[in-house]
């Protein structure tokens, strides 16, 4: 019998895999349905002394809202 990921939602299949570790069609299912709800932002590395300077003051900044 074939299992529908789809139907599963993200924490069941996360759950079935971990049981199920040699299921790898289960596996690939998660690891794409994980990979295609990430909503990440790249940004470029900094290559010139004015933006190595502009990153570190957002560093700085970032860091002392969480202290």
């Amino acid at each position: 019998m074939k299992i529908d990921f789809s139907a599963m939602s993200t924490p069941e299949l996360r759950r079935y895999v971990l049981q199920n570790r040699d299921d790898k069609p289960a596996f690939y299912a998660l690891m794409d349905r994980l990979n295609s709800n990430t909503s990440t932002t790249s940004y470029p590395c900094p290559n010139t002394p004015e933006n190595i300077e502009i990153m570190k003051q957002a560093i700085r900044k970032k860091l002392n809202q969480i202290q």
